[in-house]
């Protein structure tokens, strides 16, 4: 179809053309067979679309901005997928902007139940320029569509909320009295070993480095969601698995329906719950589990490869209960396991409405609705190794896959319609949330943690040598955006370190001004911050299970500059809606100086941040015009509290090398 979504980031770099940011001349634009894309945007902010989570009932009304007096009409092309047609919509001209360089054009596209995908063709006489997600082009493009998916909505709190994830054996240690002790149980043949809090993740010789332990639990992140809530700020936890498993990352669950006792009990994790609901330690606040749904370790009882329980698990039996919960190609020795692992025996999810179906998310007690339902009343899940899950053995990506996530969607749904869903995927995710039907969004590698770590650290995200300029950075962000529809853009987990890849500290060889970078920019940018405990003072950590130490509490207080950082440019986040729903604009790339500087603005605020990605200062001549600043108007930086006046259509301010600007009016 003309519409096709998937594109590289190699092509897309090809197919964006780089803007010319000088003063508007183009205020004196004509009809002159030529349209000046300088003038061009549209994305889908409040300004420029007025039913972002449309209804099938409600009417889409769009928006074009062009230079005022340049064009001679403009029309929306959308692609229905009820009817398989192209449709065509006359725009008409709205308004100008408060500066007079703009003008508005208007267009609305029928309310119905179908998804649809739409650009702009603009005319100057004779002259035509395409517009879509990619920008402006000359050839009317094939792919990169903006959405309209009615009936699919995100929630609220997660676009507008920050996420502070935990791995909890290296958090806090509360509870002392149920830490595990070395020695304390066996594993596949390896005994348990416990470490004193900072010392090496490493395991001694005779241990293993899964079965190491700090004593880090559920009551430690109680005793400290003062400090998440408050000192830094966050909103939303995300807690690692905290399901019954032999392992310190309990990615290998023994039991779903009790929390592992080296964190706690079931109650313990009900009183976590209810604190971070509560708004008598700090702002309401919301908490994420994660769903290791794909597979289950060896040992769960279902499985029961070390006989360590009084039924027959599959492993042991053709005739137990559980035999067809999994897929044996040589029984019992061969079987669909994740990644090849032979303690992550892989679930077989069969066809709709099987046990398995049943006891992961469609029974009224299955494990998803049952954290969903009070007493956790939990406010979603990230889902472990999304893409694989799938019957019979099969890898996942599939038709099955998708079936099975538009299943778990509506059991979700069914128990809380604000529940969060999000995927764990490295790549383009679009296959699992452009139709609205699966996830509300993924784990954004692939548009925010390699870009970002390539173009601050000149290394990718598992700390080889990698490099963006700031030009290639902007157009790989432009591109990822177009892979997904606005309220899932706004929902992605956007974060600098997670749990399975070497901490960003480490890739900025310890350089805390790119860590200062990095955090102006990921509360600044579209999608919503995660923090991976430690990132906001600039934990180090190499990969797996180097990047799991633990966290340092003589760093993490209000008094370190990188946290206060932290907290403060959460509180800007807060204070602007446009920071979190706005539209996004590209306002400068200067590749020589690695300048980067962009818009967010919305009805109420006008916001231009400017990062210096270079090891010395640089004066900037940010064009502000382009977000319909008026001249003689002031803009403060939130960060340092300075005051800048907009003369001749831009503000200039002086930077310091690995630091940024967000001004605000």
């Amino acid at each position: 179809m003309r519409f096709t979504r998937f594109l590289t980031c190699s092509l897309l770099l090809l197919l964006i053309l780089p803007l010319s940011f000088s003063p508007p001349v183009a205020k004196a634009a004509s009809n002159d067979n030529n349209v000046e894309w300088d003038g061009l945007f549209h994305d889908q902010g409040p300004l420029f679309d007025l039913a972002p989570e449309p209804t099938s009932t409600q009417s889409v009304t769009l928006k074009l901005r062009t230079f005022k007096g340049d064009i001679t009409s403009a029309n929306i092309k959308y692609w229905d997928t009820a009817d398989n047609a192209f449709h065509w919509i006359p725009m008409v001209w709205d308004s100008n902007d408060p500066t007079g360089t703009f003008d508005y054009w208007r267009g609305t596209i029928p309310a119905s139940s179908s998804i649809k995908y739409y650009r702009f063709q603009i005319n100057d006489g004779s002259s035509t320029v395409w517009y879509n997600a990619y920008g402006p082009s000359s050839n009317e493009p094939g792919s990169g569509d903006f959405f309209i998916i009615p009936g699919f909505k995100t929630p609220d709190w997660l676009k507008n909320g920050v996420m502070y994830q935990i791995f909890p054996d290296r958090f806090y240690n509360g509870n002392p009295s149920n830490d595990v002790q070395t020695g304390e149980y066996t594993y596949n043949g390896t005994p348990t070993e416990k470490k004193a809090w900072g010392n090496s993740v490493y395991a001694d010789p005779g241990y293993n480095n899964s079965l190491v332990f700090f004593g880090g639990d559920l009551e430690g992140i109680d005793q400290k969601l003062g400090y998440i809530k408050n000192t830094v700020g966050a909103n939303i936890l995300y807690l690692n698995p905290i399901f019954k498993a032999p392992t310190n990352h309990k990615y290998d669950t023994q039991d779903y329906m009790t929390v592992d006792p080296a964190f706690g009990t079931n109650a313990t994790l009900q009183t976590l719950a209810s604190h971070i609901h509560s708004s008598a330690n700090g702002p309401k606040g919301y908490l994420i589990l994660d769903g290791v749904f794909n597979h289950t370790g060896d040992s769960h009882p279902w499985f029961d490869k070390y006989n360590n329980f009084s039924t027959q698990g599959a492993y042991e039996s053709k005739s137990s209960p559980w035999f067809n919960y999994y897929t044996f190609t040589a029984w019992p020795n061969s079987y669909a396991s994740f990644l090849g692992f032979s303690s992550l025996p892989k679930l077989n999810y069969g066809q709709s409405g099987s046990a398995v179906r049943g006891i992961i998310y469609n029974n009224s007690d299955s494990i998803a609705k049952s954290y969903l339902n009070s007493p956790y009343s939990i406010d979603g899940w990230r889902l472990d190794a999304a893409q694989y899950v799938d019957a019979n053995g099969n890898n996942g990506s599939d038709a099955t896959n998708h079936q099975i996530w538009s299943e778990f969607r509506n059991a979700v749904k069914g128990v809380n319609r604000n529940a969060a869903i999000i995927g764990e995927y490295w790549g383009n995710a679009n296959p699992w949330t452009a139709q609205g039907n699966q996830w509300d969004a993924a784990t954004n590698f692939d548009g925010f943690t390699q870009p970002v770590s390539e173009w601050i650290t000149g290394k990718d995200y598992q700390n080889n040598p990698a490099s963006l300029s700031t030009s290639q950075f902007d157009s790989w962000l432009r591109g990822t955006r177009a892979n997904y529809p606005t309220n899932v853009q706004q929902s992605m987990m956007n974060f600098l370190s997670n749990h399975d890849i070497p901490r960003f500290g480490t890739r900025a060889e310890g350089d805390i001004w790119k860590t200062y970078l990095a955090l102006i920019f990921q509360m600044t940018y579209v999608g919503t911050p995660t923090i991976y405990y430690g990132d906001e003072y600039g934990m180090q950590g190499g990969a797996d299970p180097d990047n799991r130490r633990t966290f340092d509490w003589s760093q993490g207080t209000s008094s370190n500059s990188a946290v206060a950082l932290t907290r403060k440019l959460i509180s800007i986040r807060n204070e602007y809606p446009a920071l979190r729903t706005g539209s996004f604009m590209t306002l400068l790339t200067d590749d020589p100086n690695k300048i980067y500087a962009y818009g967010r603005f919305d009805a109420k605020n006008r916001i231009a941040v400017v990062l210096n990605n270079d090891t010395v200062s640089h004066t900037v001549t940010v064009p502000v015009w382009q977000l319909s600043m008026t001249n003689g108007s002031t803009v403060t930086d939130k960060i340092s509290g300075k005051t800048y006046t907009v003369l001749n259509g831009t503000v200039t301010i002086t930077i310091n090398g690995h630091y940024g600007a967000i001004l605000a009016q």
